[in-house]
């Protein structure tokens, strides 16, 4: 299990003084905490499920991602680098993503096995390939390329 995974990681990170790793899964606990909370006050005792864990963890990279361009463009190299530093990290906790040709035949699929025609088919491909590729997908690109497919068929 994932949270598990996060656990260990953070114990070894702590007995090898890995201030980065440390300071990375402390971050990541505590936003999948925070979402842990809001899914108990909507009824869900459990929590988030890994899906939704990959989610944050996606999440989390893009924010990074956005940072290190506003970091380079303001000349601060150093802390650039310390985000892509963290999104390293991240990502391994991530399944293997899959490249774009890979992507791209997975929305095929989906796309025909779901027999959809229109834009309006868009949420329930989406929502299969949420539930099939979480983690291995970027769902932003994803929804972009299932827009253009459908907008290309209907």
């Amino acid at each position: 299990m994932l949270r598990e995974r996060l656990s260990e990681t953070l114990k070894t990170a702590l007995k090898s003084r890995e201030q980065r790793t440390v300071s990375t899964v402390r971050l990541i606990l505590a936003a999948i905490k925070d979402r842990d909370i809001a899914a108990r006050g909507r009824g869900n005792a459990e929590g988030i499920t890994d899906q939704d864990i990959y989610s944050v963890l996606q999440t989390m990279i893009r924010q990074r991602e956005e940072s290190i361009k506003l970091y380079e463009q303001g000349g601060r190299l150093e802390l650039a680098q310390q985000e892509a530093e963290e999104i390293a990290i991240i990502e391994g906790f991530l399944p293997k993503a899959l490249d774009a040709a890979a992507a791209d035949k997975a929305i095929d699929d989906v796309l025909a096995e779901i027999g959809a025609g229109s834009l309006r088919d868009m949420g329930r491909a989406m929502a299969v390939l949420r539930e099939r590729f979480a983690g291995q997908m970027d769902f932003t690109k994803a929804s972009a390329r299932v827009r253009e497919r459908l907008t290309a068929l209907g």
